[in-house]
């Protein structure tokens, strides 16, 4: 994970030791202008921003970023008397939490750890229109609706959602799902997509697995 330190340069050259051996990559701006520059270039997993760097303007700076899509978690760092008023501006800014100064350490590598567990969970879940596939824990919903699939059927919707959007030929389908390029086993693809169809698609108004026929199988891309 990538993180964005804005801070004055004596409290980042202090934490750039903590974020490497927490296996964190950091950059550091200590100026509007180069916080500014760094979120418009670069897409970080987090931004610590000291709310110090940005005086007055940090909140207006926070909801312009929010605004122009900025998708990192984002940790404010405030004076400790700053009052409860200031802390519910600074997240309804767009902040997703803040800590106090003098930052403790342990603190920040506590919502860092959180953080990181967040990111796991959501890069383990895919989303096809109304369909979730969690990879983590090899589930699938539809519609919130939990969808009981064997291990090859999870295979294999799998692989047609590694592939959405895009035709997947039977003999792509065949060799990833039993490593074989032979002709033995020439109609077992149609059975399992007729078994997974008819538990995805089946009482559902929209189809998401499509056959091109003469080409192969399909799950529905997002545009279509």
């Amino acid at each position: 994970m990538r993180i964005l330190f804005v801070a004055e340069q004596a409290l980042a050259e202090a934490m750039l030791p903590v974020f490497e051996e927490d296996g964190f990559v950091a950059d550091v701006a200590d100026s509007s202008e180069l916080a500014e520059a760094a979120v418009q270039a670069v897409e970080y997993g987090v931004v610590l921003l000291d709310q110090g760097v940005l005086n007055s303007q940090c909140n207006e700076y926070l909801l312009r970023w929010r605004r122009d899509g900025l998708r990192a978690h984002v940790l404010v760092l405030l004076p400790r008397d700053s009052s409860s008023i200031e802390r519910a501006h600074c997240l309804d800014a767009g902040a997703d939490a803040y800590l106090l100064r003098p930052l403790s350490v342990e603190e920040l590598r506590a919502h860092l750890r959180v953080l990181r567990r967040r990111d796991r969970v959501v890069s383990a879940i895919r989303r096809v229109h109304d369909l979730e596939i969690n990879t983590a824990i090899r589930t699938v919903k539809r519609a919130g609706q939990s969808i009981h699939l064997t291990p090859r059927e999870f295979e294999l919707l799998q692989f047609l959602a590694h592939h959405q959007g895009r035709v997947v030929s039977r003999s792509m389908i065949r060799e990833h799902l039993y490593n074989d390029r032979g002709s033995n086993l020439s109609n077992v693809v149609d059975v399992y997509v007729r078994y997974l169809r008819n538990k995805i698609d089946k009482g559902f108004e929209t189809p998401l697995i499509l056959t091109r026929w003469g080409q192969g199988y399909l799950l529905r891309g997002e545009n279509v």
